[in-house]
């Protein structure tokens, strides 16, 4: 942590204030009330940081101001600040602190106190009790079953992920529209704006015009005369349209295939063949800005089975349909009537499949993921559990079908009789941060570069964020100052890291409203899940020790992958693991940190680490500290190129810059700052061999660096390095 440029709270006068841009009248009165805190609770303590957010800080004082409190604050912490921590009166109105406050005696019996002094023990019965954790979390979230299951879990020595909920029958989206005590027909489900509507009012639909849209298109559907099961793709932007319709694929017993709206037509081509899509629904142009982004064309070049196109504008086509092709008018004109008609839900087994989603496929062909019709379980339990949504929230997402956080934010508002928030157009610009706030978003999900950009560019001042309850974060390693920031933005709301991945169906791990939050951290196991750090043996060490290595999971986890479509599940995830107290862990691939106080941390991907001169080092530990070095850097990536003769890899950093005037002197005094930081920082070694400046960094369709690609490209330039 960068502290060592800043002042001790109790140093702090008014003067440096004033230096930051902020007038001395109000400096003064900022002083007076630091002094009072200091006062009744010290210079440096967690609770000190919470009254500094809760009296001092706000989102229209500058951002260096911000930095010199958390910095000043914490300058003799050490590792792992707090940036956010629970109280009592909160916690207990949160979904797990009401369970636990009706049955935590029950579940831990004299070991529980209270929600957040119970929070790890009950994660740890999560695990150990699944049978009731996961009776307990079904019932919470209404969920219901045409065949109830026989049981919870079944292990069985040929499959080390058991069979769950063995016998049952039920239907995810059924579960999204019914009511319950969780929602009423006119409660809102959606809540919506198009980019450059931004003066208009948002949309809202209700349940009962959401339920009556899914059944008019579930009708539709059944016109095509596809064999119940059939794989149905959706390639569009995350719209209300594409909501509807993938709820209507699944209500009506077929599976959504997730494709990406920013796929070349290739990709686009492969993952209808994996699946052995029968139809695809899409439309005619991606809209953004003042652009026209073609999406019927490439969908046509993929050579894709019947598409049914819905015009991004009005109700024509700028472009001739193929003659198998259907318009959105023509397909829901053939039920015109059906609108206020239920449809009734085809359920099926539990082991059926309801979505096929893919891996990022970076490397050759993408992983095709089946999700079963348990798996949106899981992603509810996620959201319920960690990020307590609840009746009355609004969730938002920026994401896209194609991957899966799009069927998450679905499946995690709806299940949980929350409002899903929809902006079709850029999150980057001042559009979407009306929207959050005019939507008058409670959870807020994001992904680092969004942040990123949001900082950089100020796009988010002057609207109000005040009604955000928490931050969710996912997809790539976050940065502590992007999310001091971020946090600022409303008032310090925490941010819950959620770390997971498409074969599980949510997270492995995350961050819960009850505990300490430390930025760019996760506070704990996701619930249900166990987490292994391996040593350098192959073998876990100790739980609760500090230390770093490729991190493998337990086996038995609720929603997870049991197959793939197109490569050996257990050759990818069980071969070759190692057995621990007779179960075989399970592979995932990302390297993590168990710091001493107990948090977590991501350093990116097992094969993104590099050797450099024989110690080893992830990306994500180099980038950390090279996006500090200098103001106009956007963003970094490092990858280990080895010299074309061989020898020890040579570090290369690609630079993204906010501003790309940057001449090869400029390059020259960046490395140097480069390994001034590193060698500072990280270790006397380290050696930048080369910067090379990029436009953007390639990113997969889920928005992760694609550092093989970089490596490959350095490794074949004919650079110097």
């Amino acid at each position: 942590m960068a502290t060592q440029n800043y002042r001790s709270l109790d140093c702090i006068t008014a003067a440096d204030i004033t230096a930051l841009g902020i007038p001395l009248e109000a400096a003064d009165r900022i002083h007076g009330k630091l002094a009072g805190i200091i006062r009744d609770y010290g210079t440096g303590t967690p609770h000190a940081w919470k009254m500094i957010c809760k009296q001092v800080l706000s989102p229209e004082l500058p951002f260096s101001f911000h930095q010199m409190m958390y910095y000043g604050c914490y300058k003799d912490f050490g590792p792992d600040p707090v940036a956010w921590l629970p109280d009592s009166g909160s916690a207990i109105l949160t979904n797990v602190g009401q369970l636990l406050e009706k049955r935590g005696k029950e579940f831990l019996g004299s070991k529980y106190k209270d929600p957040i002094s119970s929070f790890l023990d009950f994660q740890e019965f999560s695990v150990s009790n699944p049978e009731v954790y996961w009776k307990t979390i079904l019932e919470e979230m209404n969920i219901s079953f045409s065949v109830p299951p026989e049981c919870i879990l079944r292990e069985d020595t040929s499959n080390p992920g058991g069979h769950w909920l063995p016998g049952a029958n039920t239907n995810p989206a059924k579960n999204c529209l019914y009511l319950n005590e969780m929602r009423t027909l006119d409660d809102i489900a959606l809540i919506w704006q198009d980019e450059g509507d931004d003066e208009v009012p948002v949309k809202r639909m209700t349940f009962q015009e959401l339920r009556s849209a899914v059944w008019l298109v579930a009708y539709a559907i059944e016109t095509l005369g596809l064999e119940k099961g059939s794989a149905i793709a959706i390639d569009m932007p995350m719209d209300v349209n594409a909501v509807v319709i993938y709820l209507a694929i699944i209500l009506a017993g077929y599976v959504v295939v997730s494709i990406a709206d920013s796929f070349a037509p290739s990709e686009i081509s492969s993952r209808l063949k994996i699946s052995q899509a029968k139809a695809i629904f899409t439309q005619d142009l991606i809209i953004r800005g003042d652009k026209k982004l073609p999406l019927y064309s490439r969908v046509v070049d993929a050579q894709s089975p019947t598409a049914i196109v819905i015009p991004t504008i009005g109700s024509s086509f700028s472009m001739k349909l193929r003659d198998s092709d259907i318009s959105w008018r023509s397909f829901l004109e053939r039920v015109n009537g059906s609108k206020e008609i239920e449809f009734v839900a085809v359920e099926r087994s539990v082991e059926a499949f309801t979505n096929i989603l893919f891996s990022s496929g970076t490397t050759g062909e993408p992983k095709a993921i089946p999700w079963t019709i348990f798996t949106p379980f899981k992603a509810a339990a996620d959201g319920w559990c960690h990020m307590d949504i609840r009746k009355g929230d609004i969730v938002a997402w920026p994401t896209n079908l194609g991957w899966m956080m799009g069927p998450w934010l679905v499946y995690a508002s709806l299940l949980n009789g929350a409002s899903m928030a929809l902006y079709n157009g850029s999150p980057l610009g001042s559009g979407f941060a009306k929207f959050v706030q005019d939507a008058k978003v409670t959870t807020l999900g994001v992904i680092p570069s969004i942040v990123r950009t949001w900082k950089s560019t100020n796009s988010t001042a002057s609207y109000d964020w005040s009604a955000i309850r928490c931050f969710a974060s996912t997809g790539e390693a976050s940065s502590v100052d992007e999310y001091l920031w971020l946090m600022g933005r409303a008032q310090y709301k925490p941010v819950i890291e959620y770390c997971g991945g498409t074969e599980i169906g949510g997270g492995f791990i995350s961050g819960s409203l009850l505990q300490r939050q430390s930025l760019a951290a996760f506070s704990t196991p996701a619930m249900g899940c166990s987490l292994f750090i391996l040593g350098e043996d192959g073998l876990p060490i100790p739980p609760d020790v500090p230390g770093i290595g490729e991190l493998a999971l337990g086996s038995l986890m609720f929603g997870a992958s049991s197959t793939l479509l197109n490569a050996d599940h257990y050759d990818i995830y069980f071969k070759k693991m190692p057995v621990w107290n007779g179960k075989v862990l399970r592979r995932h691939g990302d390297v993590f940190e168990r710091t001493a106080r107990g948090y977590y941390r991501a350093h990116g991907r097992a094969d993104d680490t590099m050797n450099l001169g024989g110690i080893k080092v992830s990306s994500v530990e180099i980038e950390r500290i090279c996006n500090a070095v200098d103001t106009n850097i956007l963003e970094t990536a490092a990858v280990g190129v080895p010299p074309p003769n061989g020898g020890p890899e040579r570090l290369v950093i690609a630079v993204v810059f906010k501003n790309s005037d940057e001449s090869p002197h400029d390059l020259r005094n960046l490395a140097a700052s480069f390994n001034s930081a590193l060698q500072k920082k990280l270790n006397p070694l380290f050696k930048v061999s080369n910067v090379i400046p990029l436009p953007s960094l390639p990113r997969t369709a889920s928005n992760k660096v694609m550092r093989r690609i970089l490596r490959l490209q350095f490794s074949q330039s004919e650079k110097k390095f």
